[in-house]
């Protein structure tokens, strides 16, 4: 709003007067905030009966994490190996080279990017 930004409310149409969208975030905010305050509230009041908050299995679960995640990275590894194996044989000496090869073929990374050379240091 100090802006100046133009923006439509679907809800309140195009030609809102900016006094009743602050009117209309003023009430957001503080509804947020006794949101929040109700939130701590219960919270506090669960915790004095005694319930144990958060996850009581979190060691558990941090180990099924990780074990997801490092198969996932083994599974990807091993879908890729084979083409940079390949890819060795054929030509490419440098990771730039390699980079390039995967990119060429349209491979994407395991998060669906580019491969680029990276250097690792090491200590």
């Amino acid at each position: 709003m100090a802006h100046r930004v133009a923006f439509v409310v679907a809800e309140l149409g195009a030609d809102v007067d900016p006094f009743v969208l602050h009117l209309y975030a003023a009430l957001a905010d503080k509804e947020r905030a006794l949101i929040a305050g109700r939130t701590r509230a219960a919270l506090a009041a669960a915790k004095a009966r005694g319930v144990k908050l958060g996850n009581p299995n979190i060691e558990h679960a941090r180990e099924r994490a990780i074990a997801v995640i490092k198969g996932e990275a083994e599974r990807a590894a091993g879908n890729v190996l084979p083409i940079i194996n390949e890819v060795r044989r054929a030509r490419a000496t440098s990771l730039r080279q390699i980079a390039e090869a995967l990119n060429s073929r349209g491979i994407s990374t395991p998060r669906g990017g580019v491969w680029m050379r990276q250097a690792f240091e090491t200590s």
